[in-house]
């Protein structure tokens, strides 16, 4: 979906905690290729299950590169326990994934890293600046909203 640029300056217009969870891939046998695909496929397929049912609690995800044989994820969650519900629900992608990805490490090397980190950013804790900018990012999971000139980053961080 394209967004249209925000003319001027905005922020995010988050309130409360802000979790923000990164996980990712690194391909470590590039010529395993049957070993990695499938766990490199499983993440869209997540995504869209998540995109599909916002009561789950993704608000907002950008899949990004570091390299080419490493691949990443941010997500904007709604809470924490939404995220923790989401990764042990057995009716949801991710538990069953989880499950084949453990028993193909018992069995043999998966030939790609895995990681993940999560971010519980307390309110007040967080500030976001777009100049010019379609929503992006926290802007984009929570919307915007406009900035007064002079407010500097120092203003809208409350620690």
């Amino acid at each position: 979906m394209r967004s249209r640029t925000l003319p001027g300056r905005t922020t995010a217009a988050a309130s409360g905690d802000v979790v923000v969870f990164l996980i990712g891939v690194r391909i470590n046998h590039l010529w395993a290729v049957h070993r990695w695909l499938p766990v490199v496929f499983a993440m869209p397929m997540m995504l869209r299950e998540l995109s599909a049912d916002r009561s789950l609690g993704l608000l907002h995800h950008i899949v990004l590169t570091g390299s080419p044989r490493t691949f990443y994820v941010v997500q904007y969650w709604e809470s924490k326990e939404k995220l923790l519900a989401y990764a042990a629900a057995p009716d949801r992608k991710h538990r069953p994934w989880w499950g084949r990805v453990n028993r193909l490490a018992r069995k043999s090397k998966l030939h790609v890293g895995i990681w993940h980190e999560t971010y519980v950013v307390p309110d007040g804790s967080y500030e976001a600046f777009y100049g010019d900018m379609p929503p992006y990012g926290l802007g984009r999971a929570y919307g915007t909203a406009s900035l007064r000139r002079g407010v500097q980053a120092q203003d809208r961080l409350r620690v």
